[in-house]
């Protein structure tokens, strides 16, 4: 097996990420396995560490690495538990190979086992949803053939990505409305249960989604209205945050508060006044305020009633006990 001199994980990546279907953690499972493809290791300590840099490349050049975190961990963990009983180490990475295509191509099924699942648990009625999210368009897509529903979006400031929500569902005869993040609590009274995507769900049965997730989920809570998390198996993380600080995106440029323009002294000389420089307001723009803040936010699992994945129906505490399982072997 060659090794391409030039191969470049991080461009390999953003080539699978090109396909709309294929999420982030799954574009790294791809990115990892082409790595295997093109690696030299003549032993499985060196393929390893191979595939560790591999996944720490892409780690430093993306800037939100939580979901992909979950398929490089997901990933590294399959291999290096993977059976040794191949003829020779050759045999053992084409294997590999195989296998890591093998399961992307499977994981491509999981959106629609989650929406056949979920939407036993769907009424008529009104739903609420938060920003964009794969497996939710595709739960409330087949909801819709099936059932009488309305759909609430959020906008989703700062990326706006509810907007794109409601204009695939409105195409295809959903009824919908955009409401301000600023609104939820207003509305939270006309829905029947909250449905959020994931970034991520985490070992405490928590949940990291756009940001403005862990908020609804609150007025949820206090509304007593069900808030439902859809999630595909890949996207379970071991990570144990136990604040929004403790998540691996948090930065010292979010919130924090710039420089005020410096005062200038007065040239005449007749008076010691001091003017602030520059006649003109301060200007803040959407981009300025969207580098500020952050992508994603962490929801406790006591704000979540259940979390729909391509291997059922699970409740926090069982998304911690999955997982535990999942990277025991």
């Amino acid at each position: 097996m060659e090794r391409d001199s030039k191969f470049d994980i991080y461009v390999a990546y953003q080539q699978f990420l090109k396909n709309e279907e294929i999420s982030t953690p799954l574009a790294a499972i791809l990115a990892l396995t082409e790595l295997i493809e093109n690696s030299t290791a003549g032993t499985m300590f060196e393929l390893v560490k191979a595939l560790n840099d591999g996944a720490e490349a892409l780690r430093k050049q993306s800037s939100n690495a939580i979901s992909l975190n979950a398929g490089c961990e997901l990933f590294i963990a399959f291999v290096t538990l993977f059976p040794h009983e191949s003829v020779s180490f050759a045999d053992l990475k084409t294997k590999l190979i195989r296998h890591g295509q093998q399961y992307a191509t499977e994981a491509l099924t999981y959106r629609k086992a989650i929406a056949e699942l979920s939407v036993g648990f769907i009424k008529d009625g009104s739903i609420l949803t938060h920003s964009y999210s794969r497996v939710v368009m595709q739960t409330l897509l087949l909801a819709h053939t099936r059932k009488r529903i309305s759909v609430f979006v959020t906008e989703a400031r700062p990326r706006g990505l509810g907007i794109k929500t409601a204009e695939v569902l409105t195409a295809a005869g959903v009824p919908c409305t955009v409401i301000l993040d600023s609104a939820v609590a207003y509305v939270m009274e006309k829905v029947d249960f909250v449905l959020v995507g994931s970034e991520a769900v985490v070992e405490s049965g928590g949940l990291i989604n756009a940001v403005g997730s862990n908020q609804i989920a609150i007025i949820a809570k206090a509304a007593n209205k069900p808030f439902y998390a859809l999630a595909e198996s890949y996207k379970f993380h071991r990570l144990f945050p136990l604040s929004q600080y403790d998540l691996p995106n948090h930065n010292s440029r979010i919130f924090s508060f710039p420089r005020p323009p410096q005062p200038v002294h007065n040239t005449d000389m007749n008076t010691t006044e001091e003017t602030p420089r520059g006649a003109e307001p301060t200007t803040i723009t959407q981009e300025q305020i969207s580098q500020n803040n952050p992508d994603v936010d962490y929801t406790r699992p006591d704000l979540i009633s259940l979390v729909f994945s391509d291997v059922g129906s699970l409740t926090p505490e069982g998304v911690s006990q999955y997982l535990v399982g999942m990277f025991a072997g």
